[in-house]
């Protein structure tokens, strides 16, 4: 009777954890391995990785990178072909665009990427997929540990969807550069 009833609880417990990881934000497993996926496809197309095509870095500020480079493409997931922004985040404070140029592992300390998903993604967000990677393809990390995939802060006061909401409806700070994709 006590082994049944030890069971039954683990098991509750079990389905508790599962259902509150499926109703996070963001930082799902399923957000991780789309993440993965839209990384594989950045690093086929050289957007990332040690081939990465290379642009000239312009300033930027937090909480970017210092330096900065943006790539605006398309990419197709699962069979479905969305907005691509790829920027990728330089620092420390002070480094200049020639030292990037001459050793972009360096400096790199992170790539942050907007994907736009199919429509009923997140149509209250334009449908934006928000990630942070690490130089290596990792995933960045909140401070309390939820993997920065997904909805990125969703409903929160800060955070990626917060920022760039007030871009307007695009949620691109540079929309010039989306409109030229269209």
């Amino acid at each position: 009777m006590k082994r049944t009833i030890a069971t039954g609880l683990a098991a509750l417990l079990l389905s508790a954890t599962a259902a509150t990881a499926q109703d996070a934000p963001f930082g799902t497993e399923a957000d991780a391995n789309y993440a993965q996926l839209l990384w594989d496809v950045m690093m086929s197309s050289n957007l990332v990785g040690d081939d990465a095509i290379m642009a000239t870095p312009y300033d930027g500020q937090e909480p970017h990178g210092m330096m900065l480079e943006t790539f605006y493409s398309k990419a197709t997931i699962e069979g479905h072909t969305g907005d691509l922004i790829v920027k990728r985040n330089y620092g420390p404070e002070g480094v200049d665009a020639a030292a990037i140029l001459m050793d972009p592992g360096k400096h790199l300390g992170a790539v942050t990427v907007m994907f736009r998903r199919e429509d009923g993604y997140d149509a209250d967000n334009a449908n934006w997929f928000w990630v942070k990677y690490l130089p290596d393809g990792t995933l960045d990390k909140t401070p309390n540990g939820m993997q920065m995939a997904g909805r990125v802060a969703k409903g929160a006061d800060q955070g990626c969807i917060a920022c760039h909401s007030s871009a307007g409806d695009d949620y691109v700070f540079t929309s010039d550069h989306m409109a030229a994709m269209q």
